[in-house]
């Protein structure tokens, strides 16, 4: 069997088991989508009809739909083993490839995330989101919607549903390296802020052994204090730390500043050559950098909400469908 009916198979199963009960093809593929895997609702039927003979799943009815069995729920205990470890770094090393954002045409595809929210609460959402974008806790000042049957990414959105899309920080990975500036992925973390400043990295996870992006964990364990943060300078935010040449530093500061005028910034802090930058040592001829989390904005959202279905490193994306936040806000409140 290909790793990727493997792969396809686990997908299923996990979105059974995230619906809580019995479902049909048609309301899996849905919740598929909402995860970003794209499978058409014959596809998923395919799959489930081999599941019933493998026992990972069975009929409750022909309305209903199916639920999955006791063997099932150990095939997803047991899925680690088949979502090999490093999958992020392989997921990102992907998405960089295909990126094409090129800073001196303004145009081109980004990196992005996704969250899907209720269509009801996006005026919401956004007014929850405005003090992350003001104090530039995120990727940029830029926010992607997506409504009901249209396309962000490689997600159709669902019923009663509209999609977020927010920049994603390995965009800034992307323009370095059209840049001829190669980056090292190392870690994803918390950052500890006072005063809208990074004082101390409070938690560390290798991209190279996971096979969840690090800031997806932390926001899920509810590890964040983004919202704090925006409102009083002091918090927690979901950042990265990359290594850059040591040559490439003053370059490196230069495209800052070019993409805080695009609207694309995110870089918090760049050290200095051959130097530990918030005690992280880095490599001989290497300097360090720390990105802010795209995820933030979303993290706000989970603090003040509860649960929100995201995503990170989700797709690449035109950058066309971002807008200026403060020009979407305004549009919604109008």
């Amino acid at each position: 069997m290909s790793y990727k009916n493997v792969a396809y198979k686990i997908a299923i199963l996990k979105a059974l088991k995230e619906i809580h009960g019995p479902a049909g093809a048609a309301r899996i593929r849905q919740q598929l989508l909402a995860s970003g895997v794209k499978l058409q609702t014959r596809t998923v039927r395919f799959y489930l009809l081999q599941m019933d003979r493998e026992g990972l799943t069975k009929p409750v009815s022909r309305r209903a739909g199916r639920q999955v069995t006791e063997l099932g729920h150990g095939e997803l205990q047991h899925a680690n083993i088949i979502e090999k470890v490093g999958f992020v770094a392989a997921r990102i090393d992907s998405l960089l490839y295909r990126m094409s954002y090129d800073l001196r045409a303004t145009a081109g595809t980004i990196v992005t995330n996704l969250a899907l929210i209720p269509k009801g609460f996006l005026v919401r959402a956004v007014e929850d989101m405005k003090p992350v974008f003001a104090r530039r806790l995120g990727m940029g000042t830029r926010l992607a919607v997506a409504r009901e049957g249209e396309t962000l990414g490689a997600t159709t959105v669902p019923a009663e549903r509209v999609a977020l899309g927010t920049v994603c920080n390995i965009t800034t990975s992307g323009i370095l390296l059209k840049h001829g500036i190669p980056v090292t992925s190392r870690f994803g973390g918390l950052m500890e802020m006072k005063e809208w400043k990074p004082v101390r990295l409070t938690a560390l996870i290798e991209y190279s052994g996971t096979t969840l992006d690090p800031l997806e964990l932390f926001i899920r364990a509810r590890m964040t204090r983004v919202r704090d943060c925006a409102r009083t300078g002091n918090g927690v935010i979901g950042v990265s730390f990359r290594e850059v040449p040591a040559v490439a530093v003053p370059e490196v500061r230069r495209i800052k500043k070019e993409m805080e005028r695009q609207g694309l910034d995110g870089i918090l802090a760049i050290g200095n050559p051959n130097q530990p930058l918030f005690d992280i040592p880095v490599e001989e001829g290497r300097a360090g950098l720390i990105v802010n989390g795209g995820l933030n904005p979303v993290a706000a959202l989970c603090e003040a909400h509860g649960e929100v279905q995201f995503q990170s490193l989700h797709e690449v994306e035109d950058v066309a469908r971002f807008s200026e936040f403060h020009v979407l806000r305004d549009g919604l409140r109008g």
